[in-house]
């Protein structure tokens, strides 16, 4: 029955895509085959093979070190507010004595600044074209779009397609698509660091080497989707009269740009879940007093998420008896976003969801794909070419569901190599 859920789950993901396309006949079946083909490849080596295994073990000792001179340098600005910084008072209960935006957002500011201080010295270029060209031929996509797609894995969702600036006007409305299905199916470096320490205690596994894996295998699962909606095959190619944006001036200009885009993120963040948390407490305020409670529980945000994407976490192989909960966080990501649904997930007892469960769901809840990104891209993208606003405008629905399915199409892929 394992085996024929998956098999059906998998089937009905890729139909749902189907279903938004502008032209079924012109969809390709190889870029369809390729794209799956590559996310259980790439899955396989990140997670099973040793020596890359073992890599990434490093790295999340690098994570740690890292976490651990960030609370030093916001124990010196901020003082006791800082996590782990000595309180001037006895602290009754610990778990709830850290401040969130300064036991956690800080590290968004440090990886952005060393993000910006490696993009110049071109070590990230190296790293992120090497990973594109696995891309481009087998996806059919331009260089450009290779290269901006594999920078959100470290990159945000609009600092990444400042990468290929003097493209972007020139571009296809297909190709506006895939940019921003991809930005919104991945998340940034930053980011995903604050995940990874706000969710060790839920998970005995490696953590960055699940987020990076993430990120990696949803860049072919967004392409993919984006091929079905809108099948294309023409793409836009580098040209040698016009080079890519260079985006710092020194080192200096780096460190000080990474720090402003950091923390210009960290307070996004910040004033996001305070209003979103606030928004979603008020709507069940108002369910609450208005709708019969069901089962001895009041209807909530939560609970109608939960019908609603039930199906859909049952379609990823989440087993029948979980669903509800895995709709539910499905759903907070695509309302609110990834952050409130982390948030929840973090605070659920691990005896709720099986193992196999919560690799699914911290694979799925992976991304920006949420109704406020879509302003975001919008705003953010439409600033660099804003004679296309109405082109990204008109694809950003399909953008928004492509890249929900992307990421339920990874965690369907994990679920299976794990």
């Amino acid at each position: 029955m394992e085996i024929i859920q998956i098999i059906v789950g998998g089937v009905i993901l890729i139909l749902l895509g189907v279903m938004f396309t502008n032209n079924f006949r012109k969809i390709n079946l190889l870029y369809l085959l390729n794209a799956i083909i590559l996310q259980f490849a790439l899955s396989f080596l990140l997670l099973k093979v040793p020596p890359i295994t073992n890599a990434f073990n490093s790295l999340s000792n690098g994570v740690l070190a890292l976490k651990e001179a960030t609370d030093k340098g916001t124990g010196f600005v901020f003082g006791y507010l800082a996590e782990g910084a000595p309180k001037p008072f006895e602290v009754i209960d610990p778990g709830v004595a850290n401040i969130f935006i300064f036991s956690g957002l800080m590290l968004i500011i440090v990886v952005s600044a060393l993000s910006a201080i490696f993009w110049h010295w071109k070590i990230l270029p190296i790293i992120i074209r090497a990973i594109s060209t696995l891309f481009k031929k087998p996806l059919n996509v331009g260089g450009p779009i290779g290269l901006s797609s594999t920078a959100n894995i470290i990159f945000g969702q609009v600092e990444a397609p400042l990468l290929i600036r003097p493209y972007l006007g020139k571009m296809t409305k297909h190709e506006l698509l895939v940019l921003m299905t991809v930005g919104m199916s991945t998340i940034s470096g930053g980011v995903m660091v604050v995940f990874v320490t706000m969710l060790s205690e839920l998970y005995t596994i490696n953590l960055i080497t699940h987020f990076l894996t993430a990120s990696i295998i949803s860049v072919p699962a967004a392409i993919m989707y984006a091929n079905l909606m809108m099948p294309s095959d023409i793409k836009t190619e580098k040209k040698k009269e016009i080079e890519e944006s260079k985006l710092y001036r020194g080192t200096m200009d780096a460190l000080t740009s990474g720090t402003q885009d950091g923390l210009q993120i960290t307070l996004n963040i910040a004033a996001l879940l305070l209003v979103l948390i606030t928004i979603v407490t008020l709507i069940n305020m108002g369910l609450e007093a208005v709708l019969p409670m069901v089962s001895d529980e009041p209807i909530t945000l939560e609970r109608i998420a939960g019908w609603i994407f039930a199906p859909v976490a049952w379609c990823m192989g989440i087993q029948t008896s979980e669903i509800q909960l895995a709709g539910s966080l499905l759903g907070v990501k695509f309302i609110l976003n990834e952050f409130v649904a982390y948030i929840n997930l973090s605070s659920i007892d691990p005896s709720v969801l099986s193992e196999k469960s919560r690799v699914i769901m911290l694979y799925a809840l992976c991304g920006f794909a949420n109704l406020s990104s879509v302003g975001i891209l919008l705003s953010g993208i439409g600033t660099m070419i804003p004679r296309r606003k109405s082109d990204l405008i008109s694809v950003s629905g399909k953008a928004l569901i492509g890249a929900t399915l992307a990421s339920c199409f990874t965690g369907l892929v994990v679920g299976i190599i794990s």
